[in-house]
Formats: C-alpha cells, sequence, structure tokens
C-alpha cells in the first residue's frame, strides 16, 4: 500500500486543524474588546455620584433673634389704715384694684451654644440674651367711694427690659431638619408702678413703685433648618413663668396732712415667638 506524498493534510487531519486555528483567531481579535469593556465598566463604578451626605448638626453657634411677645400679669392692691380714706373706703379701692392684664411686646438679641449628635438625636445647651420690652397695664373701671359719688381710679403698670434663658435642648435630625423641644431657667427684671387718684375734698393721690429681679422657668419647641453648611435658620416658640410677685410700696396723701399706706403687686408670664439664624463653626 502505498502514501501519496502530496504536500497536503488529509481531510480528517485539516478539519480540526482549521476550527482550531479560526478559535485563536477569534480570541487574538475578541481579547481587547473583552478587556476594554471590563476597562469601561470598572471606570463606570469608580465615576458612580457618592451617595449625598447627611448633614451633621454637632458643634457650637452662635446668632441672632427677634419676634413677638404676649405678656400677663395679674395685679393687687393692698391699702392700709389711715386718715384719708375711711375703712369702708379703703375695701372698695382694694376691690377696684384687683384685675388681670396681657401686653403685647417685641424682642431681639442674641444666642450661643453647642450641639452634640448621635445617630438622629440631637442634644445641646443654648443661652440667650434679648432686649425685651413687655408693659401690661390695668386700670380700673368707674368706681365711686363708699358715698357713692366721689370717684377714684387705680392704674397699675408692670415694665420689662430684658428676658435671657439657658436652657438644654433635645431634638429629632432629619438631614438638614432638626425638631427640637428645649426648657430650662429664664430671667428679667420687671418694674412696678401704681397711681391712685380720688375726687375727695381734698383730693387724695397715691403713688407705689418697686422693682424686682425674677427668677423663672421657660419650655417651648422649635424647627431649625440647615440652609448651608454653616448656617441655619429657626423658629421657635416659649412660654415663660416666672413664680411669685413684684411688689411696690408708697403713700396716698391729701392737702389737709391725711395719709394710707398704698401698695401694690404683679406678677408676669410670657409666651414669645421668635425667627433666628446661626452660624455654626
Amino acid at each position: 500500500m502505498s502514501i501519496e506524498r502530496t504536500g497536503h493534510l488529509p481531510d480528517h487531519c485539516a478539519r480540526p486543524f482549521a476550527r482550531r486555528l479560526r478559535l485563536a483567531a477569534f480570541a487574538v481579535f475578541a481579547s481587547p474588546l473583552v478587556l476594554g469593556a471590563v476597562a469601561h465598566a470598572a471606570d463606570l463604578a469608580v465615576k458612580a455620584p457618592a451617595t449625598a451626605r447627611t448633614y451633621n448638626w454637632s458643634g457650637c453657634y452662635v446668632g441672632v433673634n427677634g419676634g413677638g411677645s404676649e405678656s400677663g400679669s395679674d395685679f393687687t392692691t393692698i391699702v392700709g389704715s389711715g386718715t384719708h380714706l375711711a375703712p369702708a373706703d379703703i375695701a372698695l379701692v382694694e376691690e377696684g384694684g384687683i384685675g388681670s392684664a396681657n401686653g403685647p411686646g417685641w424682642g431681639g438679641g442674641g444666642q450661643v451654644g453647642c450641639n452634640w449628635q448621635s445617630d438622629t438625636i440631637v442634644y445641646g445647651l443654648e443661652g440667650d440674651f434679648d432686649y425685651f420690652r413687655n408693659n401690661p397695664q390695668f386700670i380700673n373701671g368707674t368706681a365711686t367711694l363708699s358715698d357713692g359719688a366721689t370717684s377714684f381710679t387705680v392704674s397699675q403698670m408692670l415694665t420689662t427690659n430684658y428676658l435671657a434663658t439657658l436652657r438644654p435642648r433635645l431634638g429629632v435630625a432629619a438631614d438638614r431638619n432638626l425638631f427640637y423641644i428645649t426648657g430650662g431657667a429664664a430671667f428679667t427684671k420687671a418694674s412696678y408702678s401704681q397711681t391712685y387718684v380720688d375726687a375727695a375734698a381734698p383730693v387724695g393721690t397715691g403713688v407705689a413703685t418697686g422693682s424686682k429681679t425674677f427668677v423663672g422657668w421657660t419650655a417651648g419647641a422649635g424647627w431649625e433648618y440647615a440652609f448651608a453648611d454653616h448656617w441655619t435658620l429657626r423658629f421657635e416658640y416659649l412660654f415663660t413663668s416666672f413664680p411669685g410677685s413684684v411688689t411696690g410700696t408708697g403713700v396716698i396723701t391729701d392737702a389737709a396732712g391725711g395719709s394710707n399706706p398704698l401698695q401694690g403687686s404683679a406678677n408676669l408670664t410670657i409666651q414669645t415667638a421668635r425667627a433666628g439664624v446661626n452660624f455654626k463653626f
């Protein structure tokens, strides 16, 4: 049996060899494409935008505030025994000198504080001092002494010039929003004055004055929004009460030398709604 030497592979050998040759060529051609696709995917993963950073409320701040208020006072009058007013008249003057009054006002000032954040809970401490002008006044209505004809007027006034507080705060943060409650100590100085005048013959007049530095408590709630990394805007409500009262003393006199000791008092509560802006360090 002879084998013909033609220089070609037999068909049963040539076909597998051709297939391997085509696969090798495909691999050589496809490798750059595959590597390029992998590199592109990796590049996209690197360039994917990161999740937005959640705002952190930790840090100290300083700011300004301003707003309106409504104060309330209960007034009393006490007249001592003397020579101008008879006992029956004293009872009528004291009754006419009891009443309540509210006074709208406004205030403005500054605050400083620090916050600490743990997860979504924010706690802190803040102190503020505001110029605070409030002036509730009470004047008795038409009244007469025991003779039914001699009129008298009792006017009372309470004036404040500042309001300061020192308060812890506790809140819940939702990114740039902070909802909080607050409460602590409050301080103010109140000046009290009472005037008395009647139409008796001789006319009786009197003035009683006094002042007191009050220490009380305050509580409220608020919302604060961080509109920039270092700047926040807030709206806040506070209710403030001062136990006790401020007392004024004086005397009612007339031209004939008659007199009666005069005393009055007033307490104080305040409701405040204000807005503020803080700079956070």
